[in-house]
């Protein structure tokens, strides 16, 4: 597949009855949502590093074609410079090779501390990265990435080593109304989105608003990017992050009909063609 749609998470218990049939235990999430989406983006690697036993079930527990996003623990990206953790992220990816083909690409997630003048870190540290076995996705979230000359040295860096870019999105929690729920995820940077693909693919992390219409107008410019990456042969990740959690699975199917109507070559979601699906989603 060139095209894969999913959430942050799988392991969410608001989504009994929606996405998920009524009754549904903790311990049967996985085995569920592997069937309604096609990725997840595995935020839950940034805090602990999963056992064997846990990777080995989730490779068991997931269908052919679903891939895990992991993002790098904590540990290795928020500890000041990258060179020191080289070992520990190599054992890292050693760790998840029992995912085998439903490994997708990991991501690294860096903080607004770290800034270009850690140019010489950030490169060895990717040359490092065995980039052909394992796709690697670079984050970064200092403000100054996005200015010259530090946006076209990294998206320089990026392309030669084939390292793909994070497009994280979070225009739309920005806009409108200063809703309570809204405070936790404007966390988040508000940083410029960079339309550009520096490897066969890219990891998009779209961080929805609670409204669908104030989606709309953001969603439909990811549709017409979407559709020219995907006719130049790109894959494509794309996460559908919200602060109401309850509201991101059906986010992402809206998104998926968005690109369907606009007649974008997308690989169905199995969500839509369950036999027992769980209740019908309203879009409010």
């Amino acid at each position: 597949m060139s095209f894969f749609i999913g959430c942050a998470v799988w392991a969410y218990k608001g989504w009994v009855g929606e996405l998920y049939p009524q009754g549904t235990r903790t311990a049967d999430f996985l085995h569920l949502y592997s069937r309604r989406f096609t990725t997840v983006e595995g935020n839950t690697t940034f805090y602990a590093v999963p056992n064997p036993e846990t990777v080995a079930r989730w490779a068991a527990e997931t269908p052919p074609g679903f891939e895990f996003c992991l993002k790098l623990p904590r540990d290795i990206t928020h500890n000041k410079l990258l060179q020191p953790h080289i070992p520990d992220a190599l054992k890292f990816i050693e760790g998840m090779r029992p995912l085998g083909k439903r490994l997708g690409p990991i991501f690294a997630q860096l903080p607004p501390s770290y800034a270009p003048t850690a140019i010489d870190d950030i490169t060895a540290f990717l040359e490092s990265w065995p980039r052909k076995e394992v796709p690697l996705a670079l984050e970064v979230r200092h403000r100054d990435w996005f200015a010259e000359p530090y946006a076209s040295q990294l998206t320089v860096l990026l392309e030669q080593l084939g390292v793909g870019r994070v497009l994280l999105d979070s225009r739309p929690i920005y806009t409108g109304d200063d809703d309570p729920q809204l405070q936790s995820e404007r966390r988040k940077p508000k940083l410029p989105v960079q339309f550009s693909v520096t490897a066969p693919f890219s990891l998009i992390r779209f961080i929805s608003h609670p409204n669908l219409t104030v989606n709309q107008p953001f969603m439909e410019e990811w549709v017409t990017q979407i559709q020219q990456w995907l006719q130049q042969g790109k894959r494509i990740y794309f996460f559908v992050h919200c602060p109401t959690e309850e509201r991101s699975p059906s986010t992402a199917r809206y998104f998926q009909r968005l690109l369907e109507q606009s007649g974008v070559a997308v690989p169905p979601l199995p969500w839509n063609h369950l036999d027992n699906s769980p209740n019908q989603l309203s879009l409010w």
